[in-house]
């Protein structure tokens, strides 16, 4: 990509909305830096754009309408904002990546991805649940005529962004939305460029949701049938804040609906976690996607002081199925459960990959996995990373 020179920095006018990607790519190149340093940065961010990722990250950009996207809420402004910039310097991986040595994801790479279209509601059948307490997504876009909240305790929220008042608990999401995370891949930025909405569940200080848990169903109505090129794309993302003292519990549920149980499509979802200081959240995944299709989630749990985090994970749905776990010590004595059980099938590829990262004194940690490959074509990858930082002392890990 070519590049004039001048010695007067020259930039455009700030849109009132940012540019599609390749737009952005071509006036990153433009852009001259007022440093040396700032203008290599910029110069290797366009020089890495992959055409291929930015042709998807556009697509998931026209999906959403002009109008929605100016109508949206300030904390989805923000997290497009920051995924379509990171998106400059992101490729798609291959099996020479490490992270992907032994997850080949070209099935997703050969097919003609495409945004799942907004849902009409309500849809049938209708979901089910034991649990008082349902906040329904589907395709991305939170449900409330298929949820069932009003029987959270008092100042417990839980719903799409866009019904945030303006107050504290908003202004608590965008502080937790703008510490951000350095380590997200591909998917993640993919998934923060084509979010249509975004589920948030906020339990203030002190108050409890225990005895019976917020059922998040994930739900995917848009498929297509096996053997077609096209593939349709929901971007989900959840957002949980859990405030001083706060307990939760948590049964986040991924799975396709209307005629899509055995149909092929892509989900890429994301779960942020806050867990303020003495806060516990437990958290039950259970993934029952179709057979044939595929589903990369991201779990990003961030634990302040003295909180606790339990993760059971249950995982026996997709093509391919990959989860990305990603937790943070914020501070000292923290408590970590991590449990996983997969079932590999014909045909099937389940990966967890994870990773806890231990910053503080007296962390605890325990992570189980266990993996029954019942095919001969089925395919089983876990891959576990701690990382034991310089002030951390550990209280009594067992991995």
């Amino acid at each position: 990509m070519s590049c004039c020179s001048s010695s007067v920095p020259i930039a455009p006018p700030p849109p009132t909305t940012l540019p599609p990607l390749r737009r952005r790519c071509r006036a990153a190149a433009l852009t001259f830096p007022t440093t040396a340093r700032a203008h290599r940065t910029v110069a290797a961010r366009a020089a890495l754009s992959d055409p291929f990722v930015l042709e998807i990250a556009e697509k998931l950009e026209d999906s959403l309408s002009s109008s929605d996207a100016a109508a949206s809420p300030l904390p989805l402004q923000k997290l497009r904002d920051s995924a379509s910039q990171s998106l400059l310097s992101k490729r798609w991986p291959s099996t020479k990546d490490e992270p992907f040595r032994f997850t080949n994801l070209s099935f997703l790479r050969s097919s003609l991805l495409l945004p799942a279209p907004s849902p009409t509601f309500p849809l049938d059948p209708a979901l089910d649940s034991p649990s008082p307490h349902v906040l329904a997504v589907v395709d991305g876009h939170v449900a409330p005529s298929l949820s069932r909240l009003s029987a959270l305790p008092s100042g417990v929220f839980a719903g799409s962004v866009s019904a945030l008042p303006p107050g504290p608990t908003l202004d608590r999401v965008l502080t937790a939305l703008a510490q951000g995370f350095g380590d997200g891949d591909l998917f993640w930025d993919l998934n923060g460029v084509g979010a249509p909405d975004m589920a948030v569940i906020f339990v203030p200080a002190g108050v409890r949701v225990v005895d019976e848990p917020v059922h998040v169903q994930i739900c995917y109505s848009e498929g297509c049938e096996v053997g077609s090129e096209r593939l349709p794309v929901s971007s989900p993302r959840v957002l949980v804040v859990v405030e001083k003292g706060a307990e939760v519990s948590i049964v986040e549920e991924h799975l396709g609906i209307g005629g899509s149980e055995e149909r092929c499509y892509w989900a890429n979802s994301v779960m942020e976690i806050l867990i303020g200081e003495g806060g516990k959240v437990v958290h039950s995944y259970v993934q029952r996607q179709s057979v044939n299709a595929a589903h990369i989630k991201w779990t990003f749990a961030r634990q302040e002081t003295s909180s606790v985090y339990e993760l059971i994970e249950v995982s026996n749905g997709g093509r391919l199925s990959r989860h990305n776990l990603h937790i943070q010590q914020l501070g000292p004595d923290t408590v970590t459960e991590l449990s996983a059980f997969h079932v590999c099938q014909n045909n099937q590829t389940q990966d967890l990959h994870s990773t806890l990262i231990l910053d503080h004194p007296r962390g605890y940690s325990r992570q189980l996995h266990k993996c029954i490959v019942s095919h001969s074509s089925g395919h089983a990858v876990f891959d576990g990373n701690i990382r034991v930082n310089r002030y951390f002392i550990p209280l009594s890990p067992r991995n």
